[in-house]
């Protein structure tokens, strides 16, 4: 009876107890990326859009929780998500031993290599040649790592401006965000080729990243991502977002 509830809860709250809260009144802090299209984007209305920002709410859905979704540079996106100030990232980001020993993955949802897109002649390691990549990305790493003149930028929405100007001779990337610059009619008038880089610390297992103390949130999510592959909101939004089958 409603009366009886009254008391339940005054009763609690003069003991100092903490009233329960539901389930759908959790609310999970997530981190995206904002020009990363076509996985997390802002569209033409100003709100957050993508395959990846999609998937995040469909998670949240499953799990009965509010998605509180907040864009930030990748280049921070680990550590944030290293330092608990996110639960999760819904992010694609490569499984990688360095990343690995920071912070939890969830189950891969598909598998990405990298794409170096460059004007014809232009030849990955070649002397002299300016390589943009995004900060903090498995990509401008690879080319650190390599000593090649790099370009850092803090999105891949930079990519198109510094080939037309010739700021960079090549670009290197991750495959769903080339797909994206081939799209760009700024740069299809230059004749720029596309070559897949198979090496292991530019392709693999694409996961999200998951709050380190927390890996009841990681089962939570990989059973999320279960369900979603299950009743087909994963391979719905699959085709809404992207030209290519993810599994």
């Amino acid at each position: 009876m409603p009366g009886i509830r009254s008391q339940a809860c005054l009763l609690l709250l003069a003991l100092g107890l903490s009233l329960p809260v539901g389930a759908s009144e959790r609310t999970l802090r997530v981190a995206v990326l904002s020009k990363s299209p076509p996985m997390s984007f802002v569209d033409a209305a100003g709100k957050l859009a993508g395959f990846n920002v999609r998937v995040a709410h469909a998670l949240c859905d499953v799990m009965s929780v509010r998605c509180e979704l907040t864009a930030m540079p990748l280049e921070r996106v680990v550590d944030a998500v290293a330092a608990g100030e996110f639960d999760f990232a819904a992010v694609s980001l490569l499984d990688t031993a360095e990343r690995r020993s920071r912070i939890l993955f969830s189950k891969p949802y598909y598998r990405s290599s990298s794409i170096w897109f460059a004007r014809p002649g232009v030849e990955p390691g070649a002397a002299g040649i300016r390589v943009a990549a995004v900060t903090g990305s498995a990509q401008s790493r690879y080319a650190r790592a390599h000593g090649w003149n790099i370009v850092n930028v803090p999105h891949h929405a930079e990519f198109p401006a510094l080939l037309t100007e010739r700021k960079a001779d090549a670009v290197l990337l991750p495959m769903a965000s080339a797909l994206t610059l081939r799209q760009e009619p700024s740069i299809q008038s230059l004749g720029l080729v596309t070559t897949v880089i198979q090496r292991p610390e530019l392709s693999g297992e694409v996961c999200f990243g998951i709050d380190p103390q927390n890996p009841e949130l990681r089962d939570q999510i990989n059973k999320a991502f279960d369900r979603i592959k299950r009743d087909g909101r994963f391979d719905r939004l699959n085709s809404e977002y992207l030209p290519f089958r993810l599994q």
